[in-house]
C-alpha cells in the first residue's frame, strides 16, 4: 500500500524516543497482519468520548482489528456521541474549575470527562429508554446475552437513527456491529448502562442473569481464542485497567489452569500508556513482566509507547490505513 501524507510525515520525522517506539509499534502491527495474524484492540479510559471512532471505525471496516475488549463506558459512550453529539459541552478550562463549578455542572445534568461533558438527558436517558425494552423482552423470553450483543440489538433495531447527530461512518460501534465482531466487556456493571440495569434488578423489573457476567465472558473469549489463534492473535492495548488486564489473562488460564499445552502466546503486544512503572502498577509494567505470567513469549514483538493515547492511537491507525 502506498502511504499517504500523514504516514509519510511521521515516517520521516518520528525517529527517536517515544516517536520511534510509536513507529516501531505501527510497523510491527502491520507486519503481524501481513503474516495473517488477527488483532485484539483494548480500549481503556474514555477513548469513545475522545472520538477515537474517527479512525477506529475505518480500522474495523478494513479488517485491521478482529476483536475488541473495552470497558462498559467505552461500549456505550460511542453510541452516546452518535445520538447526542450536539448536546455535549466542551470545557477547555477544566483545570480551573472549583468544586462549586463542578456542582453547577452536576446540577445542569452534565457529567464531565476531563474537558468534555456528557449530557445526561440526551445521552444516558435516551439510550435507557430504548435499551430497557430490549432487556425486558429478553428477560421475559428467558434469553440471555453478553453486554455487546444487547448493544448490537439496539443498533440493528433502527430506533436510534432518528437521533443520529454525527456521520455514522465515524461510530466505531456501528462499524463493529456491521462487521459483527465480538466485543469483550469485563466489569460491565461499572458503566452507566450497567448501573441502570442494576437499578431495574433491585426494583424487581429484570433478572440479574439476563446479562451474562464475567465468567461467561471469559469462557466466550476462551472459545474465540481457540478458534482464531492458529495464525497468531496480537494484543494492542490503549490505556490500562480491566480492558487490558482481563483479556490478556485468557492465555495463561488456558495453558496453566486448563493445562492445554498447545495454546499459543499472544503473537504481538503493544501498550500505549502514560502510566509509569512504580509500586506494583500493572498498567505501568513493562511488557517483559508479562513473560513471567505466561502471557507473552520471549520472542513476542513487544512495544510500549509512553504517551497520550488520544494523540498516539490515531497516528498509528493512520499509518495502518495508509493515510
Amino acid at each position: 500500500m502506498e502511504k499517504g501524507p500523514i504516514s509519510q510525515f511521521i515516517s520521516h520525522h518520528y525517529r527517536h524516543f517515544n516517536a520511534a517506539a510509536m513507529m516501531d509499534a505501527a510497523k510491527g502491527y502491520e507486519a503481524h497482519l501481513q503474516r495473517g495474524g488477527k488483532m485484539m484492540i483494548t480500549l481503556g479510559g474514555a477513548m469513545s468520548t475522545a472520538e477515537l471512532g474517527l479512525s477506529l471505525a475505518e480500522m474495523i471496516r478494513q479488517d485491521k482489528v478482529q476483536i475488541i475488549t473495552c470497558t462498559g463506558a467505552n461500549l456505550e459512550e460511542d453510541i452516546m456521541n452518535l445520538v447526542a453529539h450536539s448536546h455535549y459541552k466542551r470545557v477547555p478550562h477544566y483545570r480551573d474549575l472549583t468544586p462549586l463549578d463542578e456542582q453547577a455542572l452536576l446540577n445542569s445534568h452534565m457529567n464531565r470527562v476531563t474537558d468534555t461533558c456528557i449530557p445526561e438527558e440526551e445521552a444516558f436517558r435516551r439510550l435507557q429508554k430504548h435499551i430497557f425494552q430490549i432487556w425486558k423482552r429478553a428477560d421475559q423470553n428467558g434469553e440471555r446475552y453478553l453486554p455487546y450483543e444487547f448493544m448490537y440489538q439496539l443498533l440493528r433495531s433502527g430506533v436510534l437513527k432518528q437521533y443520529y447527530e454525527i456521520d455514522p461512518k465515524d461510530s466505531w460501534m456501528l462499524a463493529a456491529c456491521e462487521k459483527n465482531i465480538p466485543i469483550i466487556v469485563p466489569g460491565w456493571e461499572d458503566s452507566t448502562m450497567g448501573n441502570i440495569f442494576t437499578s431495574y434488578v433491585i426494583k424487581g423489573e429484570l433478572k440479574a442473569s439476563t446479562v451474562k457476567g464475567g465468567i461467561e465472558t471469559m469462557i466466550f473469549l476462551t472459545e474465540w481464542y481457540r478458534a482464531n489463534s492458529s495464525t497468531g492473535v496480537g494484543f494492542f492495548q490503549i490505556g490500562g485497567g480491566i480492558s487490558g488486564d482481563f483479556p490478556i489473562c485468557v492465555v495463561p488460564m488456558m495453558y496453566q489452569d486448563l493445562e492445554w499445552e498447545d495454546v499459543p502466546f499472544w503473537a504481538y503486544f503493544c501498550q500505549i500508556s502514560d502510566s509509569t512503572t512504580s509500586y506494583g502498577s500493572y498498567s505501568g509494567a513493562v511488557p517483559n513482566e508479562k513473560i513471567t505470567w505466561g502471557k507473552l513469549a520471549p520472542d513476542t514483538p513487544k512495544f510500549i509507547v509512553e504517551s497520550d493515547a488520544t494523540i498516539v492511537a490515531p497516528l498509528i491507525f493512520a499509518y495502518l490505513l495508509g493515510w
